[in-house]
C-alpha cells in the first residue's frame, strides 16, 4: 500500500529524530556541510583567492549574512502572501 505525502513526511521527520537522538557529537556531523557552505561564500567574495585570510573570512561573513536576510525577507512576504 503506498503512503501519502503525509505518511512519507510524518515518517522522514521521526527517522530524522531519531537519527539525530542517536548523534553523539552534533558539531561534527555538521562539520563538512559547514565548510563546504563556508566555502562557498568566501569563493563568491574571491573567487581569485587573492585576498588576505582575514579579509576575506570578513567580507564571506558579510556575504553570508546578507544571504540568510535575503532569505528572510522572501519568507516573510511568501507569509504575508499566503496570509491574505
Amino acid at each position: 500500500m503506498e503512503m501519502t505525502p503525509a505518511q512519507r513526511s510524518l515518517r522522514a521527520r521521526v527517522a530524522a529524530h531519531v537519527s539525530w537522538a542517536n548523534t553523539t557529537d552534533a558539531t561534527a556531523r555538521t562539520a563538512a556541510a559547514r565548510k563546504a557552505a563556508n566555502d562557498r561564500f568566501e569563493k563568491q567574495v574571491d573567487p581569485e583567492g587573492i585576498l588576505d585570510p582575514t579579509e576575506r573570512a570578513r567580507r564571506a561573513a558579510s556575504a553570508r549574512k546578507a544571504y540568510f536576510l535575503g532569505l528572510a525577507a522572501k519568507s516573510a512576504a511568501a507569509r504575508r502572501r499566503n496570509a491574505s
